[in-house]
């Protein structure tokens, strides 16, 4: 029967354990001096080396003549355990044996001297999935265990181990390894398996790996079962990856609003049979690398690609704005999260996210409207310097009788809109009010948040719990001019608060509660208009772009 490869090729030494040199320099050094530690606590994601290095600290620590903190593979004791019949080695799987019941047959028998080796160890896998009880049952044995046994612990997440354990043992991170470590290990295994690949499938092979060791390796078994060579473009069939430069072309039909191009790379994935899923990471994985490129001045230390295409993202990277890239990114997040629930249309959920991308008028979210407003002050800080340079030109040619006339472009509105019709007396008074559109303009009120509010609101609980409530669903502020402002989520909540005589109380209690008498003329009670505003704010939003 075919053996995996991971398997075939898991290192048996210290030395053969590739991207954790941090770490086995260490172990090797304990062993050598026979310094070793009672717990150890092995964490990092999966594929990077942790089972294999506590399998391989089982065997050192009780190898019978370690060659420089190696175990020699040779003596019986090596020989026993790497053939799986030493009892004398434990290695439990704490996902299915999380109970209890399961750590107090751990504490019964380590009272027990080992029956063969030197050492009792205890490799417990996964180790966070036990449960609360079990991890109290394991800590007075963990802190102090007999001197023939040690614990290897080993997990993929740490933040849900007790402070109690962790402190016990001595911990040690497992980092993910780097692409070209892995590619290079990739190529050595597929010499000696007689596996012909390209260097740059190698390298597409491990940058799918995520660096995992692990599963690098199996992604090479996988791609090595078609009996052919291994290029890039057996790797992105293989895989169900649509490749980068598919993806480039994605992103540019984003930029450009090519709805075609979208429905159809989305239509070409699912002919294909391919997972919307990968497809959908593939992307994300591409913004990151043009949000990397957009912002950092040294990109290529971040990015393990070609100069080549790093020059491709770099010109796909000036259609987009940063702002415009940020709001994608949520989008992108949510539709992924989107498409893990169980009775999701991965289809729908991607097309419809594609267009959503493509306009950020269908959105209303603020980063929609952060978007649109960056691309604004593009365009106009663009056409101030056409215009700038034209009329540098035109001084050098126009003639002192020539009188060149401009006539601006209006904003269109809709001609019901009581707001913005030209006949309409109110319009500055309006737009002062409602958004401090000019920032110099005199007219426009600062309002801060009232400080002392909640004060306020426990005594007026105290003298009148009706009037109170009112004023509890209201937002409080002070103007520059000392006067308050307190907004009621409606015209019908500041009648009925004035029925019950909320305003006499009001008044009274802030004036107690800051020492400074509050008249009536300095109380405004208004309505909420925070809609009305983001309403009004999009119109001028939508004219600027027309």
């Amino acid at each position: 029967m075919h053996q995996a490869l991971y398997r075939k090729w898991r290192p048996r030494t210290f030395e053969e354990v590739y991207g954790q040199d941090h770490i086995t320099s260490i172990l090797k050094y304990e062993v050598a001096n026979s310094k070793f530690s009672h717990a150890y606590l092995f964490c990092g994601s999966r594929g990077t080396g942790k089972t294999t290095c506590a399998k391989i600290l089982a065997k050192a620590v009780n190898c019978l003549s370690p060659v420089n903190g190696n175990p020699c593979g040779k003596c019986q004791a090596c020989l026993s355990i790497e053939a799986g019949t030493e009892t004398d080695i434990l290695e439990m799987d704490a996902a299915s044996n999380n109970g209890v019941d399961n750590i107090r047959d751990i504490r019964d028998e380590v009272v027990y001297s080992p029956s063969n080796l030197k050492y009792r160890v205890y490799i417990i896998d996964e180790v966070h999935m036990l449960s609360t009880s079990a991890f109290n049952a394991l800590l007075k044995t963990l802190e102090e265990p007999p001197e023939h046994v040690v614990f290897i612990l080993a997990t993929t997440e740490l933040h849900k181990l007790p402070a109690t354990i962790i402190s016990r043992c001595q911990r040690f991170d497992f980092r993910r390894i780097a692409t070209n470590v892995l590619t290079e290990h990739l190529l050595r295994i597929a010499k000696a398996e007689n596996i012909e690949i390209d260097e740059s499938a190698a390298t597409l092979l491990a940058n799918h790996a995520q660096g995992g060791m692990r599963d690098a390796i199996s992604l090479l078994d996988l791609c090595a079962g078609s009996r052919q060579k291994i290029d890039n473009e057996l790797v992105y069939s293989t895989v169900g990856s649509s490749g980068r430069d598919n993806m480039l072309a994605v992103v540019k039909a984003i930029a450009e609003k090519d709805y075609d191009s979208l429905f159809g790379a989305v239509d070409e994935v699912v002919a294909s049979s391919r997972d919307i899923a990968v497809f959908w990471q593939d992307l994300i994985s591409i913004y990151r690398d043009l949000l990397v490129v957009k912002t950092s001045k040294n990109a290529v230390e971040y990015l393990d690609l070609t100069d080549s295409e790093i020059a491709s993202l770099s010109d796909v990277a000036k259609m987009f704005t940063i702002e415009r890239m940020s709001y994608h990114c949520g989008m992108l997040e949510e539709a992924y999260l989107s498409m893990q629930k169980a009775n999701a249309v991965k289809r729908i959920v991607a097309e419809m996210t594609l267009v959503r991308m493509c306009d950020e008028r269908l959105s209303s979210t603020p980063e929609a409207m952060l978007s649109r407003i960056s691309a604004l002050e593009s365009r106009e800080f663009l056409a101030s310097s056409v215009t700038a340079v034209t009329t540098q030109s035109a001084d050098a040619v126009v003639t002192s009788n020539d009188k060149p006339k401009r006539t601006p472009k209006k904003p269109k509105f809709d001609d019901d809109d009581e707001d913005f019709r030209s006949d309409a007396p109110t319009t500055m008074k309006k737009a002062e009010k409602v958004s401090a559109l000019d920032a110099n303009d005199k007219n426009v009120r600062v309002l801060r948040p009232f400080k002392s509010r909640a004060e306020v609101l426990d005594r007026m609980i105290g003298a009148d719990p009706m009037s109170a409530s009112f004023f509890k669903n209201a937002k409080w502020y002070t103007d520059e001019s000392g006067r308050m402002i307190v907004k009621f989520n409606s015209t019908f909540d500041i009648d009925n608060m004035r029925v019950f005589g909320g305003e006499e109380i009001f008044i009274k209690v802030v004036s107690q509660v800051t020492g400074k008498a509050l008249s009536k003329k300095d109380l405004i009670c208004e309505a909420n208009t925070e809609s009305k505003k983001d309403e009004l704010i999009d119109k001028i939003l939508e004219a600027a772009e027309d």
